[in-house]
């Protein structure tokens, strides 16, 4: 990290980041990963868009100005190697419009603190189900895993296993709701 911080910055200078430059860029990682994931889809095509745009956050570090939002700046970072992954990837055949792809990019942006906060009540509800219930959403969520399967590995008839797994995603929806509505109202 030393050593690209030393060769980094549109500047010049070889001073290194910030302690509160490399928190801010350390917390941003998750939320840079699911915005690049949002437009790519490919879990192993966003993480080598994260490591490039994370080159370039080290490179451009100077120009960050303290006080600021960091994660709007990664992202902003983020979504021309977005653009770049695809100029190179789909040079031929691009299956979407970069309009499109930066429309869906604003939408993330501008939604991830919402989604961040559901994705924060969901463990919080996922907790508060009935043990039995647990298992079997955790269960139906393993990957590979689907409704037929897991009724087949329970014994259950799969119809059965299609109305638990409803009745479980409303009750998460519903306290999930519930949880984000007292989180405002306190």
């Amino acid at each position: 990290m030393a050593r690209l911080a030393d060769q980094s910055s549109d500047s010049g200078t070889t001073h290194p980041p910030t302690e509160e430059f490399v928190q801010l860029f350390s917390r941003s990682q998750r939320k840079v990963y699911l915005f690049i994931l949002s437009q790519v889809a490919n879990p192993f095509d966003a993480e080598d868009i994260l490591q490039e745009t994370n080159l370039v956050i080290w490179k451009k570090y100077t120009s960050f100005e303290p006080g600021t939002n960091f994660s709007a700046w990664a992202c902003q970072i983020a979504r021309y190697e977005v653009l770049k992954s695809r100029e190179r990837k789909y040079r031929d055949k691009l299956l979407f419009s970069d309009e499109f792809v930066s429309i869906i990019a604003t939408e993330v942006e501008l939604n991830a603190e919402l989604l961040e906060r559901r994705r924060d009540a969901l463990v919080k509800c996922i907790r508060r189900l009935r043990p039995g219930d647990r298992e079997l959403i955790q269960k139906r969520y393993t990957p590979g895993e689907n409704g037929k399967g897991l009724a087949k590995t329970l014994g259950r008839p799969a119809n059965s296993v299609y109305q638990s797994l409803g009745r479980i995603r409303r009750s998460l929806y519903e306290c999930i709701n519930r949880t984000l509505a007292a989180e405002a109202r306190s």
